[in-house]
């Protein structure tokens, strides 16, 4: 399949349709054709379809934010099995917007031209096409490793340690990661990361965006930094650690799971209680703090 576009679309090759169960159609209509289409008359559902056939999809010009967004999710709303799915690859000849590939599980994205952060839950790795740089999923390398790939340096993968220390910023870091990995990164991040996530660890060592842990469901996010609003919604299991300050609306809607955070309230019905001599240890080692400083973290359940 072919596309070209004369102006950047938003949400192609997006396979929630922008959160199509949040707006209804308000937005865009799976079935709508594709705007700013030359010689071509696909629908936003055509792309989607294709890639689930495992075809590659080749778009001749810009395109807009949300580019590939959970591309390989088979998603529940949409009668699929919530997990990953074989995609087709997809081609961009020219630049790609914001938040490409959040919550992506699998395929691979090439684009000839520029990516503007911050990107979403995928790390570049050396292309085996001449003039485009090649994208794959955090979560798949770290979940099924590199196969024929490398990774772009400074980014380094130890068996299922991935180093991320390319200083990009990114959304949805881990999303969905179901394999006991763990994912490093040597800065800020942020929306979202480690959402949806059901094994492993995230580490950041700086500050994060809003929705850090969102819908977490097992596992654990480290946080060293601050996390901005509404970190751990949503959260039905696993650890949220924030050892910076952590905004307005931590635990919203929180239904399971454990939030370890100081100087802050959770929303009910979190409550908060001290922690103890193990979790004073735990939180001393992830955080690289005293044991005074440790004690002054709540733990929210």
């Amino acid at each position: 399949m072919q596309l070209e576009l004369s102006e950047p679309v938003d949400c192609v090759a997006d396979f929630t349709y922008d959160f199509y169960w949040q707006h209804r159609g308000a937005k865009l209509k799976p079935d709508d054709p594709i705007p700013h289409q030359e010689g071509s008359n696909y629908t936003y559902r055509d792309v989607i379809e294709a890639l689930k056939r495992k075809e590659d999809i080749f778009i001749l010009g810009d395109v807009g934010h949300r580019f590939c967004s959970s591309f390989g999710v088979d998603l529940r709303f949409f009668s699929g099995s919530g997990g990953k799915i074989p995609v087709g690859n997809i081609i961009v000849e020219g630049d790609v917007d914001t938040r490409m590939g959040i919550s992506m599980v699998s395929g691979a994205i090439y684009v000839a031209g520029a990516v503007k952060p911050p990107i979403g839950n995928v790390v570049e790795v050396a292309s085996d096409r001449t003039g485009y740089q090649k994208y794959r999923s955090i979560t798949d390398v770290v979940c099924n490793g590199l196969g024929d790939d490398t990774l772009a340096p400074p980014n380094v993968l130890s068996n299922t340690q991935l180093h991320l220390s390319d200083a990009i910023v990114r959304d949805t870091v881990g999303a969905r990661c179901a394999c006991d990995a763990q994912i490093c990164v040597a800065g800020d991040v942020d929306l979202s990361t480690g959402i949806l996530m059901k094994r492993g660890t995230v580490i950041v060592t700086g500050n994060a965006g809003m929705n850090s842990g969102a819908l977490l469901n097992g596992g654990t996010v480290i946080i060293r930094g601050n996390a901005e609003a509404f970190a751990g919604i949503d959260m039905k299991s696993g650890v949220l650690v924030v050892g910076g300050t952590p905004r307005g609306y931590l635990g919203a809607n929180k239904r399971g799971g454990t939030i370890y955070a100081r100087g802050a309230k959770a929303l009910p019905p979190a409550k908060a209680f001290a922690v103890n001599r193990d979790e004073m240890a735990l939180l001393s080692k992830h955080l690289g703090i005293g044991q005074l400083q440790a004690m002054m973290f709540k733990k929210f359940v």
